[in-house]
């Protein structure tokens, strides 16, 4: 496991680190509910966070959801589209650059593993587990992330929507 380092020195400091890599196998719930948990968990880290998403449709559903997925909160938020998306907590974007010094990188969709995976302190890659085709392409991110000496784990969701370490 790398030491954690929030900002932009993260990637200077982590280069040629090995990166924890977590696989979210989502069953019990879907991704709107899922991701802003992890990512609220990342920020009170003191970690800023990239998510990236291949379609422009979910990104702009991401986008909108960060911004209103509970009553009593929000996920401050931009698109690496902004002037000032180097200054957000939270980055959404459908490239692998990282605007904002991420420590953290939420892959959804399927999204590749970005050529600096070793700059991030973690990456979490999440997929639903009725999709197969989602499957295929976690077991692949699977085999390319051990092949490249990352640290990965696999976490499932139990029935009451707990996550379990399976591997």
């Amino acid at each position: 496991m790398t030491q954690a380092v929030a900002g932009p020195a993260a990637g200077a400091y982590l280069r040629g680190a090995v990166t924890e890599i977590l696989f979210y196998h989502m069953q019990r719930q879907p991704l709107e509910r899922v991701l802003p948990n992890l990512v609220e968990r990342s920020l009170e880290r003191g970690w800023q966070a990239a998510i990236q998403a291949v379609s422009e449709e979910r990104l702009a559903a991401l986008d909108d959801g960060l911004w209103t997925y509970a009553d009593e909160s929000f996920l401050p938020h931009g698109t690496d589209r902004e002037p000032d998306a180097g200054t957000q907590p939270v980055v959404l974007t459908l490239r692998d650059l990282n605007p904002n010094g991420a420590s953290i990188r939420f892959l959804v969709e399927g999204a590749d593993l970005p050529p600096d995976a070793a700059d991030y302190a973690r990456i979490c890659i999440l997929f639903d587990g009725t999709d197969q085709d989602a499957l295929l392409r976690a077991r692949e991110q699977w085999r390319q992330a051990k092949a490249a000496g990352h640290a990965v784990a696999y976490w499932q969701q139990d029935e009451d929507g707990r996550w379990n370490k399976k591997a």
